[in-house]
């Protein structure tokens, strides 16, 4: 394979087109809608389904529908068309279908503006939709992150029967820079057993998320939060730069982990033992590894484009081992090296202090 320059949404394409998705329903919102655009020629030019949907809640239902017949679908959007999906995402959840959700995060609340933000955090880590329930959440920082996740997505929607939410911001979405794309995978003959395939010779399947009596619901809420455990025992995942001495650990997901790095490296040309740890799932969060760093350093620096919501998941990981600080920007401002540098500038000799 050869690297070739890629727009990050039309890469997320045409990496899940390489995954053999068959079909795509969407609508068209910014900074997302080249993805949407890749997916209207390339997918009838391969015999797959494309259809753009009236609405944002038009298309998820669709995918609901597609997704009953154990086929791989997506759909793809930006933060006020994702909550528009939310209904959708929960019965979706509530029937246990694999499926795909890219979110290209903007600015908010309320339409906002195109801007990169990663306020969507709350709402794709926390339910997405009503209910007792996570997606697995994926968080690329670059081109090639992004077309790694989103075939990794179909892979964990079929292995785990889970909705996979492949969560990044209008910066990576918009940039291009050099990535490869995988070769074509041949789309899936097989039809798993709970498909809805047409009864021939067998006995009908149901697929539903209705529970009227509530003993039945909870009985089924637990074997939710059973296969949860062991999806959150075995996917996390992230990655980390400069943590073997570090004294202050600098956490930061997507395009904030990003630019995050180039801080930490220039404070360590300054001597400051900074690390970074970037979280590539924010559900599961890499609880555990953060937890194992939080026993050797002595401060934590969250980085974020949002007012602070990662920021809870890593209080909680660390549960007051270590004083965990914040640099953030909102509205769609992204942060500069040189402000998160400040920012560790200003909490290093804290954290050096408490050794």
């Amino acid at each position: 394979m050869s690297k070739e320059l890629l727009k990050g949404n039309v890469a997320i394409a045409e990496a899940a087109i390489r995954a053999g998705v068959e079909a795509y329903f969407g609508y068209p919102i910014t900074p997302q809608t080249e993805l949407l655009e890749h997916m209207s020629k390339r997918m009838p030019e391969l015999g797959r389904v494309f259809l753009q949907a009236e609405s944002e809640v038009a298309a998820i239902n669709m995918v609901y529908g597609a997704a009953c017949t154990g086929k791989r679908v997506m759909t793809s959007s930006s933060s006020p068309g994702i909550s528009l999906m939310q209904e959708g995402m929960s019965y979706i959840a509530g029937s246990e279908l694999p499926c795909v959700i890219v979110d290209v995060m903007r600015g908010g609340p309320g339409l906002g503006n195109i801007l990169p933000s990663q306020g969507d955090y709350f709402q794709v880590t926390r339910s997405a939709g009503h209910g007792d329930f996570h997606p697995i959440v994926l968080a690329p920082a670059s081109v090639q992150e992004a077309i790694d996740f989103t075939m990794l997505a179909f892979d964990l929607a079929d292995q785990y029967r889970h909705m996979v939410l492949v969560v990044t911001d209008g910066q990576v979405g918009q940039m291009m820079e050099p990535a490869e794309l995988p070769p074509m995978q041949p789309v899936k003959t097989e039809i798993p057993d709970w498909a809805l395939s047409g009864a021939v010779n067998r006995e009908p399947n149901t697929i539903s998320s209705i529970y009227l009596q509530a003993e039945e619901e909870e009985q089924y809420n637990l074997h939710i939060q059973r296969k949860l455990r062991g999806i959150a025992a075995f996917e996390q995942r992230s990655a980390e730069y400069f943590t073997d001495d570090a004294e202050l650990l600098v956490i930061g997901f997507g395009t904030a982990g990003r630019i995050a790095y180039t801080a930490v490296e220039e404070a360590r040309q300054n001597g400051l033992k900074v690390g970074l740890l970037r979280p590539q799932t924010l559900w599961p969060f890499p609880e555990n590894r953060l937890r194992a760093l939080a026993e050797r350093i002595s401060g934590i620096l969250v980085v974020e484009m949002n007012a602070g919501q990662m920021l809870e998941d890593v209080r909680l990981a660390v549960n007051g081992r270590v004083p965990v600080q914040f640099y953030g920007r909102m509205g769609g401002v992204v942060p500069m090296p040189d402000e998160i540098l400040g920012a560790i500038r200003k909490h290093y000799d804290t954290a050096m202090a408490r050794m």
